[in-house]
């Protein structure tokens, strides 16, 4: 396994002490694997999405466009 050096900005190596101090995670480096794995996944979760929607949308299920739906599945997060 190949050793890095990485520098972070004080917020962001703050948020990783507050994460390591909350026993979510053992250490900054565990941390940092996690959000890199999460990081390469995303990109296959979002395609999974955008499959179910479009699936949704050309079943006659909705009339609503991805856009609608994808407004109204962010709303309750800013209320």
């Amino acid at each position: 396994m190949a050793r890095q050096r990485i520098s972070f900005t004080r917020p962001n190596d703050e948020w990783l002490n507050a994460q390591v101090d909350n026993q979510e995670y053992f250490s900054k480096s565990e941390l940092v694997k996690d959000l890199i794995r999460q990081a390469k996944y995303q990109p296959l979760q979002i395609d999974w999405i955008r499959a179910k929607l479009e699936k949704s949308e050309n079943s006659g299920f909705t009339k609503e466009g991805k856009e609608q739906i994808l407004a109204q599945s962010y709303s309750p997060l800013n209320e």
